[in-house]
């Protein structure tokens, strides 16, 4: 089977399963304002899906690289994602323990739709990692633009039910797309490595800790994007404002993914590329401070969003470079797993601070992802650091 072929099937396999991954919050979200009217369930039962993404990634990570047919466990993993998403349309309003546990299972096996799966990339195209990391990107990015206004369309013409059940339904069609990927035989059958495999890694490895410590803090601002988004809204008295916000800081990232799958990064050091790209997201976080709001700041969370492109195409490949095939899904699951944690954390944070207003929000946005550039090249002299590679392309495989 053509690399192109494969890359094909494997953008679908992606596309389709975090479509679901990022519209599932907003379906989940619509469906107990329907049923019951309370904010508070439905923050617990998105938190019932989200939360357990960085308890379950070291686990599902090994049990994926351990397994002699890892096809079998990444359809096990999306059948039951897809079956926690229509069972949760059924019982929410219903029985909400058992809603949350549904959620809570589909939440173990999620980190195998995010990280788990761009993991396998080092065995479908070995000789195209630079495009392929690229592309994967761009998979993330169309997912944050699309997923939740498929959600939302979804939900206004059909319920927010079957708007999830829909949702479900993507996830099926990654499942039979996964039955025909071309994982090599013989990758698995090693021996379950431990839950702490990954994070020892990455304390051990300055590259892989540096990287993972810099994009914790960045997503850690970064959560507060929506929050904030929703306050420039309230002030200029466009709710609309909010979407199209988030919307734009998405398309940046698509435009630039796509310009990393077109120019892929070869002269710089990946980890050096994260660095940059963190200090530079901090810059239009700075200047809207200074911007009245509205539209006017629109081609800045672009900008923003763009610039984050480049940093996750970088750590891919540091991922790549420094995890040992033993226990690589799990340095990928373990490392969304953290994202994910990190964003959560600060949409938190900044729901406890939104009094103090958006200028002072997107100080603390900017002064995360600078926080995350020192942590980046701070975390990266720990220890004497071997020789990089010459490109973001693997040089052990």
């Amino acid at each position: 089977m053509s690399p192109s072929l494969v890359l094909g099937r494997y953008l679908g396999v992606a596309v389709c399963a975090r479509l679901a991954d990022e519209g599932a919050r907003v379906a989940i979200l619509l469906l107990v304002l329907e049923r019951t009217g309370s904010a508070s369930l439905a923050g617990a039962l998105i938190a019932a899906l989200m939360v357990p993404h960085v308890l379950a990634a070291p686990i599902a990570g090994s049990i994926a690289d351990a397994a002699r047919r890892r096809r079998l466990v990444y359809v096990s993993a999306y059948l039951i994602y897809a079956a926690g998403l229509g069972a949760a349309a059924f019982l929410i309003g219903w029985s909400t323990v058992g809603a949350v546990a549904v959620l809570v299972v589909a939440g173990c096996v999620a980190p195998l739709l995010i990280g788990g799966l761009s993991s396998l990339l080092v065995d479908l195209v070995p000789d195209r990692l630079e495009r392929a990391f690229g592309l994967d990107v761009m998979s993330y990015s169309t997912a944050g633009i699309a997923g939740p206004a498929l959600a939302a369309v979804l939900a206004a013409l059909a319920g927010p039910a079957w708007a999830t059940a829909g949702l479900a339904a993507l996830v099926l069609v990654s499942a039979v797309l996964v039955t025909t990927l071309p994982l090599p035989a013989g990758a698995g059958g090693r021996r379950l490595a431990s839950p702490f495999a990954a994070l020892a890694l990455m304390w051990r490895r300055p590259r892989l800790g540096a990287v993972t410590a810099g994009t914790v803090f960045s997503l850690a601002g970064l959560g507060a994007l929506p929050l904030v988004g929703a306050l420039l809204a309230a002030q200029e008295q466009r709710p609309e404002l909010t979407g199209i916000i988030l919307s734009a800081g998405a398309a940046g990232g698509l435009i630039g993914s796509l310009l990393c799958t077109r120019w892929p990064i070869r002269r710089w050091r990946p980890e050096r590329v994260v660095a940059i790209c963190l200090g530079a997201t901090a810059v239009p976080f700075l200047i809207l401070i200074l911007l009245p709001g509205g539209w006017l700041g629109l081609p800045l969370f672009a900008l923003a969003g763009g610039l984050g492109a480049p940093v996750s195409v970088a750590v891919f490949a540091v991922r790549d470079q420094e995890s040992p095939p033993a226990v690589r899904t799990q340095v990928f699951t373990l490392g969304a797993g953290l994202k994910v944690t990190a964003a959560a954390a600060g949409a938190a944070a900044a729901g406890l601070a939104a009094g103090i207003g958006a200028p002072a929000l997107l100080a603390a946005i900017a002064v995360c992802q600078a926080l995350g550039a020192v942590a980046v090249i701070l975390v990266a002299r720990v220890t004497p650091a071997a020789e990089p590679a010459r490109s973001i392309v693997s040089q052990a495989n």
